[in-house]
């Protein structure tokens, strides 16, 4: 069992490691920014291999109560906030400060959980949510390469993981399985990116794209529709074979070197103040890994 459980680990720290890494590849580097385009794409191929791995019985998917859609719609229409905000934000700040910002929808999520379910939170999670917070506002103030889109699409990002978070949450023990609730996400985010395509100018813009007939940008996005897929997969399979200490554990490892290895291979500028900040992030993760793991 403890060799199947890092097995899976490693697997979905691999997938992160190159979906963010290919995503940051296709948005900044070859500069393919058509959010509704991209991210319509990802969630297409998402809701293919789900579906035929669905009729293969590779997948379960038991979302036929029309209640239980109807109640998860509204964090369908927050799933597509955060692809596309993040989309957005990606395109424009580096992953390390991009992961950063990322990481205070866990503050929204303890602000919720104190102040309206008035749950007990320990002093390492207070901590850590003060952590996070001071690192993200810190910031902007001392990002050499400092991007105001880049930053307010972040905000947009983190506020509807938040959300999504506490809604998913709130979902009845027995209704929805993260499958179902992946299976509805990508079904929606298809149907909704594809009529936006045209009045958000992406759909005529692309026609524009320098790369629209090369192979590493077809390479490129064949890979991150997949790899967005397995790293769903991996991360259900996460959730199902360990604690919520082990998960938090693995996930933070996975972001340290997704982070680590995107300063090699993209362009950022490194001050002294960034560095603090990047830190500072780092430790109120690592000490929300530790709240997960006492309280686990």
């Amino acid at each position: 069992m403890c060799m199947r459980r890092c097995l899976v680990g490693l697997t979905f720290c691999t997938c992160y490691l190159g979906s963010y890494l290919t995503n940051k590849y296709v948005l900044s580097v070859l500069k393919f920014t058509y959010p509704t385009l991209f991210q319509g794409w990802q969630t297409l191929i998402g809701g293919l291999l789900l579906h035929v791995s669905w009729k293969l019985g590779w997948a379960e998917i038991n979302s036929n109560s029309r209640s239980d859609v109807l109640t998860w719609l509204p964090a369908s229409v927050l799933f597509v906030g955060i692809i596309y905000a993040g989309s957005r934000a990606l395109s424009r700040l580096a992953i390390p400060v991009f992961l950063t910002l990322h990481n205070v929808a866990e503050v929204i999520i303890c602000g919720h959980q104190k102040c309206f379910q008035k749950e007990k939170t320990s002093p390492a999670k207070i901590c850590s949510a003060l952590f996070l917070l001071a690192a993200a506002g810190c910031l902007p103030f001392n990002d050499s390469q400092f991007d105001p889109d880049g930053y307010f699409w972040a905000v947009i990002h983190l506020f509807c993981i938040g959300a999504y978070k506490i809604l998913q949450k709130s979902q009845k023990p027995n209704a929805l399985s993260d499958i179902d609730q992946q299976y509805l996400n990508y079904l929606f985010s298809v149907v909704l990116l594809a009529f936006a395509s045209h009045p958000t100018g992406d759909l005529l813009s692309v026609l524009d794209f320098p790369f629209l007939y090369f192979y590493r940008f077809h390479g490129s996005c064949c890979a991150s529709g997949f790899l967005g897929f397995f790293l769903m997969v991996s991360t259900v399979k996460l959730k199902s074979l360990m604690t919520p200490g082990q998960c938090a554990a693995w996930i933070f490892f996975a972001k340290v070197i997704t982070a680590g290895l995107s300063i090699l291979l993209f362009d950022m500028i490194l001050t002294r103040a960034t560095v603090g900040c990047l830190l500072l992030g780092g430790l109120g993760e690592a000490l929300l890994v530790f709240s997960e793991r006492k309280g686990s």
